[in-house]
């Protein structure tokens, strides 16, 4: 069996070296087991208008040579699993949805106009690439004449029958417009963070307003026309933003889905559940209950612009994190941006950035991140079972293909010799101070 390490650091990435095999087993040691867990569907990213005006920046070479490494099988970060908004992201070139005429209960100007001038053209050039990417779609805010208050930031749903079932139809309206472009929404997740009044497009849901929308009027709705998309329940961001709990008040796992979850009327609608940002610390209680259900990370946490080394090892852990947690797939936010921010201010991390000056891009420490996963984890691998004092820093898989792959950082500020074991052998190796390492064993 051959054993290859591939090894990224701040001043050198993807460096190639070929293992030996060991009698000895060093104390920080890594034991890889043979019982398989969950099936690893891929990983992949958000489409947002921000991220294709980006790419329009740059020349069409670079373009192609950009969109050919994240989608193209193979070539480079080989995404499977993406989300689009259905209407404005916060990271849309201004706000909008698909139909703003008030009272329009008919829904007689629902349009997808917008999205074939922005949206569309970036899937396409995905799909050219990849026609086998799993599509999902979520929303950051209705209408705002379905709301409360009229307006895309913060405000709530109305909670009367005409609009629920309104707010149901839109959205079999967009799956059945995408599908006619040639684009098949997989799942469905009803709110992008509903726990979150936002100074961007959202939508606040209690848990209770999300069961009843479900199990009334969305479900039945797909239902009755007969749709081949999935509803998922998310994307969950959990209200538990600290360590600690701050304020005397239910802000845990039973606030969204456990409430939603454990009603069966709703509960026989819901295929899988996606969490993001604060949703991981409520994910492994999740699956632990409800083993059965299908998990994404549906939105990789996203920095402040800054794009340092040091960040990139806190994604690095929360990519470990939520696949050791049981997650199907891991999806990053926006992989190319230009200079970083969004329309509301917010300075974000990409794994590409585009200088609107220069009309240079650049690679950045979270494109190495997602490169030591997805471009060695095959889709349809599934997680291994492991040990060792290693492993609080490593994940196993065991690809379609028969080979195994190890991901494993050392975020220590010094060197380690580390011992491998696979299938009956043992490797040793070597991982630099803050270091992204992947082993393939075939």
């Amino acid at each position: 069996m051959s054993a290859t390490q591939i090894e990224s650091t701040q001043d050198s990435q993807l460096v190639k070296s070929e293992l030996s095999t060991t009698t000895e087993k060093l104390h920080n040691n890594l034991e890889v087991g043979t019982e398989k867990r969950q099936e690893i569907w891929g990983f992949g990213q958000t489409f947002n208008e921000l991220g294709w005006q980006a790419l329009q920046s740059l020349s069409e070479e670079k373009r192609n040579e950009i969109l050919d490494d994240l989608f193209k099988p193979g070539e480079g970060e080989n995404y499977r699993i993406c989300r689009i908004p259905v209407g404005a992201s916060d990271y849309a070139l201004n706000w909008y949805s698909l139909d703003e005429t008030p009272d329009d209960y008919e829904l007689t100007d629902f349009s997808i106009e917008r999205d074939k001038k922005y949206l569309i053209p970036y899937i396409k050039a995905a799909q050219k690439r990849n026609p086998d990417i799993v599509f999902s779609a979520s929303p950051w805010s209705p209408p705002t004449w379905m709301k409360t208050k009229p307006v895309y930031n913060y405000g709530i749903l109305k909670h009367d029958e005409k609009t629920q079932q309104a707010y149901a139809n839109y959205f079999v309206k967009f799956i059945q417009a995408y599908e006619a472009e040639g684009i098949h929404i997989s799942q469905l997740f009803p709110q992008n963070e509903p726990q979150r009044d936002q100074k961007f497009p959202s939508c606040y849901w209690t848990g209770e307003e999300l069961r009843d929308f479900i199990k009334n009027y969305l479900g039945p709705t797909f239902e009755k026309a007969g749709l081949n998309t999935d509803i998922w329940l998310g994307t969950i961001n959990s209200p538990l933003e600290d360590t600690e709990m701050t304020k005397d008040e239910t802000t845990d796992y039973p606030v969204i889905t456990e409430t939603v979850l454990s009603d069966p009327d709703a509960y026989k609608y819901i295929k899988g559940v996606t969490y993001q940002w604060a949703g991981k610390s409520v994910l492994q209680r999740t699956v632990q209950s409800f083993p059965e259900l299908n998990y994404f990370q549906s939105e990789s946490e996203c920095g402040n612009g800054n794009n340092t080394w040091t960040y990139g090892e806190y994604v690095f852990n929360l990519f470990r994190h939520y696949i050791s947690n049981g997650v199907n797939a891991y999806m990053y936010w926006n992989s190319v941006l230009q200079d970083g921010e969004s329309t509301w201010g917010w300075l974000q991390n990409s794994m590409i950035s585009v200088d609107s000056k220069t009309g240079q891009s650049t690679l950045n420490p979270e494109y190495y991140v997602m490169r030591h996963y997805a471009h060695y984890v095959q889709p349809g691998a599934h997680l291994l079972s492991y040990g060792g004092h290693a492993a609080g820093e490593a994940t196993a898989y065991e690809n379609p293909d028969g080979s195994n792959v190890v991901v494993m950082s050392n975020s220590m500020n010094h060197d380690r010799d580390i011992t491998i074991n696979v299938k009956g052998d043992t490797y040793k190796a070597h991982l630099k101070a803050h270091s992204f390492s992947t082993f393939i064993f075939k």
